[in-house]
């Protein structure tokens, strides 16, 4: 009896936690970070709020777990998994198309769009809130431009005196300004040109 009753627990487990993420992310782009509440959430996901706080001690870990989770399902359809690196083929300008194409696509994703919004717009007026998602889910998205842009250089395909930190800005930081402002469409062609804009400045001196 005792072995056909665990997996049923684990589902049943699996599908609240899917139930709460999905209810946290509707909510933050539906109201805003400021009124989204436990409450709201239980009452969303169809279970306790004593069920939420069991797992989690607030509705900023609740949104954190739901973003991690979201992100990590959208590494899944790319091939990827949650340690994924950028692709390294020897063709750094293709493996940077690539992933800033899937970033593109990312951004363009009302699922990801209006919840990241939201998260934002709270960040700014609260510094903590903005320095704990920013360290849970942008900075390893970071770093792992800094590992490829470092074994560029190793291989003699950027200049050795860039910064690696610097050079990934320049890349990843007008995607963001043109999504945060919408001053003009996100498209592939944009991420393509800022590849290769950035890497002209990035290519080794004679």
């Amino acid at each position: 009896m005792s072995d056909t009753k665990a997996p049923d627990a684990s589902r049943r487990s699996e599908r609240s936690r899917r139930a709460i993420f999905d209810a946290a992310l509707a909510l933050v782009s539906e109201t805003g970070y400021a009124k989204t509440t436990i409450e709201g959430i239980a009452a969303r996901a169809g279970v306790g709020k004593q069920t939420i706080y069991r797992w989690w001690p607030s509705k900023a870990a609740v949104l954190l777990d739901a973003f991690l989770d979201l992100a990590a399902r959208a590494n899944e359809a790319l091939g990827g998994t949650a340690d994924s690196e950028i692709p390294d083929t020897g063709d750094l300008a293709a493996d940077l198309k690539y992933v800033l194409r899937a970033t593109v696509d990312e951004m363009n994703d009302p699922a990801f769009d209006r919840p990241t919004r939201a998260l934002a717009a709270e960040g700014i007026v609260d510094p903590e809130l903005g320095a704990r998602f920013t360290e849970a889910l942008l900075e390893p998205q970071l770093r792992y431009y800094v590992r490829r842009i470092e074994a560029a250089q190793a291989a003699g395909d950027v200049d050795p005196d860039a910064d690696p930190r610097i050079a990934l800005e320049l890349l990843v930081g007008p995607l963001h300004h043109r999504w945060a402002h919408r001053t003009l469409p996100l498209t592939h062609g944009y991420a393509d040109a800022l590849v290769d804009q950035v890497l002209r400045g990035l290519s080794p001196r004679p």
